[in-house]
């Protein structure tokens, strides 16, 4: 325990070269620390039992791979700060806290070797009933990365065989003690299905072409008590995909924009800033350099990447870990944040000029609409966003939980059933007209014809509008440049700020106009985002142009 405290302090206080990542995970389980202690509502605590009891049985096994000075596993002052975090923390009656785990740093690691003790821990030493350990990867060999290690440290381990009675079988390990196993899966499979899994590994989840093996095994769990998955993967190149996505979940939770107890995500990596071949930035990525990799390996890696734009590629993603395509948030967190003001009511509005813009859903996505005042050249925007119960009490305990906990806040608006309850938002709409003089309700046209056409008819000022570069760019660069001038305010929504943060630039014509913003993974919403510059495309219009959009206005959505 003093080995992994002195390892966080360390990174937090820069006497170890840290990514943002990295630091952020450990000034979180700093405050995690201070907090079980503070406050007692809190349902975790920390058992320094657990912890050290899984940092003892990881090193009495043997090194299967590779030259070291032991001939036992030696846990470096990283792993054991990884493996006291994930086994340590616990509920109040003693179970797990962390039901998924994220682990992603550059190769060479010993990422599977750790993995693979864990199993074995997970499968002898945690007092469960026919415990299933699951190893998972898109192919069977790249499964046998972690299981190899496993079986071999189980034949080379007396002292395990016989006191678990285990036994390291051609596809399997089995625990005659408790009746468990350690099998692999694979994405090709056809046995997926059917598994009750205690502890599953997703080994180099970067790899996977879809997310099919990552949703069987997620929803696989539930029937027993204290699960577990861990990802352990290196960057990849598939923004698109499952990985990226579990990364960026990881990275709001970091932050300090969502708040998923149950997840314990931790990146190494270089930082965005950094230049690839500066040698300084490389423990970023490479927490253990100088035992694994060597510095002299990295240095001829590097010579490669210097002169070869293949092996570039390969360089940044797998050596320095930085994700190849990945987008760069399009709004400034820290100006956004420094345009917060609490003491804003939207009550002290009434009567006042307002433009309107939404985003409607139907099922599985959260419907927003946006009130967006004008004094001078300050905006001042004021969200809504819905959602159907019947999806927030299904995401209670998933990935998603941070719906349930704003939910509880007040800071969603639920409607009865699974879907979204669009006679609501058109009732609200009606009363915002009521309240506010609305000089515009701006749509994007996906779901909503039905509902504008029916407030133009009544003579409210509803259309709809696309989204191309006409109608997208202005207002896109207004909000740009009033979020950093500071010119734009909001109350500090966490939704609001959650989709700011997801928001991405997809698209730029003409070195600066921006078309269109997107994120790459569906559960980061960005719809208060979409909502705020359809609200701010009319505010923009010249005067010379405004009979224009009033007669399209007048005339009917469309």
């Amino acid at each position: 325990m003093a080995i992994a405290a002195a390892y966080v302090e360390d990174v937090v206080a820069g006497r170890l070269v840290a990514g943002r990542w990295l630091r952020l995970a450990c000034v979180r389980q700093q405050r995690d620390m201070a907090r079980t202690s503070a406050d007692l509502a809190w349902p975790y605590e920390f058992s320094a039992w657990h912890a050290t009891d899984a940092c003892d049985f990881i090193e009495k096994l043997p090194h299967v791979e590779g030259t070291w000075a032991t001939k036992t596993i030696h846990l470096e002052p990283v792993q054991v700060f990884l493996v006291t975090t994930l086994f340590g923390w616990r509920t109040r009656d003693g179970g797990r806290r962390f039901s998924m785990a994220y682990w992603c740093a550059a190769r060479k690691f010993a990422k599977s070797t750790l993995a693979a003790a864990i199993t074995l821990y997970c499968l002898t030493c945690e007092g469960e009933l026919g415990p299933q350990v699951i190893v998972g990867a898109t192919t069977g060999d790249q499964a046998q990365k972690v299981f190899r290690p496993a079986k071999l440290m189980v034949e080379r381990t007396p002292d395990l065989r016989e006191r678990f009675d285990v036994a390291a079988w051609a596809k399997s390990i089995t625990c005659e003690q408790n009746g468990g196993f350690i099998q692999t899966i694979n994405a090709k499979s056809s046995t997926q299905d059917g598994w009750n899994p205690y502890f599953v590994v997703l080994d180099e989840l970067h790899a996977h072409p879809t997310p099919a093996l990552f949703n069987v095994i997620r929803s696989s769990l539930g029937s027993r008590a204290n699960q577990l998955i861990l990802i352990v993967t290196t960057a990849g190149f598939n923004v698109a995909g499952v990985c990226y996505e579990q990364q960026s979940l990881v990275t709001k939770i970091l932050e300090g924009i969502i708040e998923v107890d149950h997840y314990f995500g931790v990146i190494f990596a270089i930082d965005d800033e950094d230049d690839v071949f500066d040698e300084r930035a490389w423990p970023k990525a490479n927490p253990m350099i100088g035992i694994t990799p060597k510095w002299e390996k990295m240095r001829e890696y590097a010579a490669e990447a210097r002169n070869s734009p293949s092996s570039l590629g390969e360089f940044t993603t797998k050596r320095c870990n930085r994700w190849s395509g990945a987008a760069a948030a399009w709004l400034n967190l820290s100006k956004w944040d420094a345009c917060k003001d609490p003491s804003l009511r939207i009550d002290d509005f009434l009567g006042q000029p307002c433009w309107i813009g939404g985003d409607l859903s139907d099922y599985n996505d959260i419907t927003a609409k946006v009130c967006v005042f004008r004094s001078g050249d300050l905006y001042v925007a004021f969200p809504t966003f819905y959602l159907p119960v019947d999806l927030v009490e299904a995401k209670a305990h998933s990935t998603t939980a941070h719906y349930a906990v704003w939910a509880k806040a007040g800071y969603l608006e639920l409607t009865d059933g699974n879907a979204i309850d669009h006679g609501r938002v058109e009732r609200d709409l009606r009363a915002d007209c009521e309240r506010f003089d609305v000089r515009a309700i701006v749509f994007d046209r996906y779901q909503s014809s039905q509902m504008m056409t029916a407030l133009a008819t009544d003579g409210l000022p509803a259309v709809t509008l696309p989204k191309n570069a006409t109608t997208w760019t202005p207002p896109c660069q207004e909000l740009e440049k009033a979020v950093l001038s500071g010119r734009f305010r909001h109350t500090g929504h966490p939704v609001y700020r959650w989709m700011a943060s997801n928001t991405c630039v997809s698209r730029r014509i003409d070195k600066s106009l921006l078309t269109k913003k997107d994120t790459p993974m569906s559960a980061n919403k960005i719809d208060g985002i979409d909502a705020t510059i359809e609200a701010m495309q009319p505010m923009l219009i010249p005067a010379e142009r405004a009979p224009e959009f009033q007669m399209l206005v007048f005339g009917g959505a469309s």
